[in-house]
């Protein structure tokens, strides 16, 4: 993306933690804003001995393997929130190749990632992208039952989203109004930042969750396994339950080096 191709009501000096992920994966979709405080994020993590770029192809490979799995297992509607930039092996991709004629809704509230999606959609009929706020869940399914049928299974996905907010309470009652429109057969499908810090590494932790703070994101909020796994209370949660994204259901064997001291945690629910 050229700089100066600025869409209206973007203010390209303030990084988005939308187009630092599309960096991450190595896109074009970001600003010189975005760039530099992605590349703030990598050096701090490369030097607590951990690699954002493996981090963020990890989380990929999770989503790609869940709603891939939930797909085989005959769900057909998808809802995708805080969806972000496309990239290879989208949502509607991955799912559409396994069971034709599903339908996918994208939400999000950066208007760059909207823009993009709804032109990438455009001749898809099946697929959706829809203005919306995490911080009224109510709101995104108002929306999204415009395109989707909650009285029948929905897989809700919230893939590495939730740790742009620092307040726990927030993000229970978040996660609890979205599982809630869960039917019996409906899914979710999450990931959540965590790392595994040593008394070493805690200045670049604050200089990191500053370098957020300056995002449009405002926050960055790793938690632990326990509290992601309460996200999924009155679910049943799938083997291997939750686990570094890279953990869950994949038959690759190779650790990429950069993950062992901390990253993303996939898991996924199922309403019974």
């Amino acid at each position: 993306m050229v700089d100066e191709n600025v869409p209206h009501g973007i203010d390209p000096t303030i990084p988005s933690v939308a187009r630092m992920y599309d960096y991450y994966l190595g896109g074009k979709d970001n600003f010189a804003a975005d760039r530099e405080a992605a590349e703030q994020i990598i050096r701090l993590a490369r030097d607590a001995g951990s690699n954002v770029r493996e981090v963020a192809l990890a989380n990929r490979g999770f989503l790609v393997r869940a709603v891939r799995h939930v797909a085989e297992a005959g769900v057909r509607q998808f809802l995708d929130i805080g969806a972000g930039l496309p990239t290879q092996d989208n949502v509607h991709q991955v799912v559409q190749r396994t069971a034709p004629g599903s339908r996918v809704v994208y939400v999000d509230n950066d208007p760059i990632v909207l823009t993009h999606a709804q032109a990438l959609l455009a001749d898809n009929p099946d697929t959706f992208a829809v203005h919306g706020d995490l911080q009224r869940p109510a709101d995104i399914l108002q929306a999204a039952a415009a395109h989707l049928d909650f009285s029948r299974p929905v897989a809700i996905v919230l893939a590495a989203v939730l740790h742009f907010f620092n307040d726990d309470d927030e993000v229970t009652k978040i996660v609890t109004t979205l599982r809630d429109a869960l039917v019996p057969g409906g899914y979710l499908i999450l990931s959540h930042g965590y790392i595994e810090p040593d008394e070493n590494d805690t200045d670049k932790i604050d200089e990191a969750r500053g370098v957020y703070r300056r995002s449009a994101s405002g926050s960055i909020a790793w938690r632990d396994r326990e509290t992601v796994r309460g996200y999924f209370e009155g679910l049943e949660l799938l083997e291997p339950g939750v686990v570094p994204a890279q953990d869950w259901r994949n038959d690759d064997p190779y650790l990429p080096p950069g993950l062992d001291k901390g990253g993303v945690l996939g898991a996924v629910g199922r309403r019974l």
